[in-house]
């Protein structure tokens, strides 16, 4: 029957290569669109294994960049049981690097806690050091960094070279090199260093990283540590203020106006979460104004608290989110599985012209070789066996359009990756090369299945009489 139904095919080679193409296109293009998915999940995935500690930073802020917390929170995490480091971060973007400003791929500046981060029993960028050294407890205050790979072969660099970051000269001490387009984006350098160029609040950080000692699960530190900070107020400026934005800093301390925070709402919309954009500032005075002081005053001469006031009060809510790792990852998950939906609808924009092409095909041909049909039903062929080798010739053009799409579009993949490693990373796993295949020949097979009913019910004489 096989050869039977290539032996068809190849007598007609146009319109058989044509159908074969269009399937071979669509497949092809399924599969460069979901290997994109693909890609950011094994991303995802490989870069937040890489990081066992877990995420202290401010509620409501979608990453570390946008989040604020004041840096004397530190001596206290460390005494929670179950804590071996406590690292604080600060992060910022770098606008311009050797004066060409930076938009894609982009680059932040990662400011350290150098004694805190050589503590860490397991370090992410420490463990990653390709040439040079990384930062050491000499570089405090000093304007060296360290770089990824990336970074330096984009600008030409090499450890002992200075590189201008946001218009301010730095000093190359090494290189590391990750393996992560999530990780390999960052300029470290010394945090105060960051702060005495006036870029940063002198009394905030971004977050803190913390290294269990192992007592203790991630989940049950993480639970001490907010139940540590549930009550803290937020004494830092507003971390959605536009020059914070622009990674230039921001105004800090309590003169500063605190203004509402449109673009918190933007960026807690599509990370999609419903925590408030900034915890409530806590007011730096300690004056209290003349009609506050009389009603204190008439409570305590009532003896009691009013009962208004203490209904009126609100619940105090925590100014700290604590994460794992996993926990921003099954974030990206999310996002991920609404881009397969996207992925999926525009694959059936081609899947649906490719499959009218196989219809076209096939009926035509079946049209063409009525007579046949006709002379195979006189000589002893059943209704089912016309069925069958219609099927079976659809179904090859649906095997051969999924292993040739497939193996293009895996071709695809592996150019893309090799050309722009620093931009991209697209993955065609072996579990979407064989559903692409399987699938293709279940589309081919359906496609060739109104012909084939069509032809199974000609009776013999009818069928030499249309031919």
């Amino acid at each position: 029957m096989w050869k039977f139904a290539l032996r068809n095919l190849f007598s007609r080679p146009a319109r058989s290569a044509l159908s074969l193409l269009g399937l071979t296109v669509a497949i092809a293009g399924m599969v460069g669109l979901f290997s994109v998915a693909r890609g950011l999940e094994q991303m995802f995935d490989r870069s937040f294994k890489s990081i066992p500690g877990l995420i202290v930073m401010q509620a409501g802020a979608p990453i570390p960049l946008f989040s604020r917390l004041p840096k004397d929170w530190k001596a206290d995490m460390e005494r929670v049981p179950g804590v071996h480091v406590v690292a604080p971060e600060v992060w910022m973007r770098a606008n311009i690097i050797e004066e060409k400003p930076v938009m894609a791929p982009p680059r932040f500046l990662f400011g350290v806690d150098i004694p805190s981060r050589i503590k860490l029993r397991k370090g992410v960028y420490t463990e990653s050091m390709i040439e040079g050294r990384f930062l050491s407890p000499d570089d405090v205050g000093q304007r060296k960094v360290v770089i990824s790979r990336q970074i330096a072969e984009e600008h030409l660099k090499k450890v002992g070279d200075t590189l201008s970051v946001n218009g301010i000269e730095f000093e190359i001490v090494g290189l590391y090199h990750v393996g992560s387009l999530l990780l390999d984006i960052a300029i470290l350098v010394d945090g105060d260093t960051l702060r005495q160029l006036g870029w940063f609040d002198q009394e905030a950080v971004s977050g803190y990283y913390v290294e269990s000692d192992g007592s203790a699960s991630n989940e049950e530190v993480g639970r001490r540590l907010k139940e540590l900070l549930k009550d803290r107020p937020l004494t830092t400026s507003s971390p959605m203020s536009l020059l914070a934005l622009a990674g230039l800093g921001q105004p800090s301390g309590p003169s500063q106006p605190k203004s509402p925070n449109a673009v918190g709402f933007l960026l807690r919309a599509l990370a999609g979460t419903n925590a408030p954009a900034s915890p409530p500032v806590a007011d730096q005075s300690s004056e209290e104004s003349p009609t506050d002081a009389k009603s204190k005053q008439k409570e305590e001469l009532g003896g009691l608290t009013s009962p208004a006031r203490q209904k009126q009060k609100p619940e105090a809510s925590s100014p700290v989110e604590v994460h794992n790792a996993s926990d921003f990852s099954d974030r990206f998950k999310e996002l991920s599985e609404e881009l397969n939906l996207t992925l999926a609808l525009l694959t059936g924009i081609g899947m649906t012209i490719a499959v009218l092409s196989i219809v076209n095909t096939m009926l035509m041909s079946v049209t063409e070789r009525v007579i046949e049909f006709g002379i195979l039903k006189a000589n002893g062929w059943s209704p089912w066996d016309v069925l069958k080798l219609i099927t079976v010739e659809s179904a090859s053009l649906g095997l051969g359009g999924g292993v040739l799409g497939g193996l293009i579009g895996w071709t695809v993949t592996q150019v893309v990756n090799a050309h722009w490693p620093d931009r991209v990373n697209l993955f065609a796993s072996p579990g979407l090369l064989a559903f692409s295949v399987v699938f293709s020949t279940i589309v081919g097979l359906l496609g060739g299945l109104y012909p084939a009913i069509w032809a199974m019910r000609l009776s013999p004489m009818e069928a030499i009489r249309r031919g």
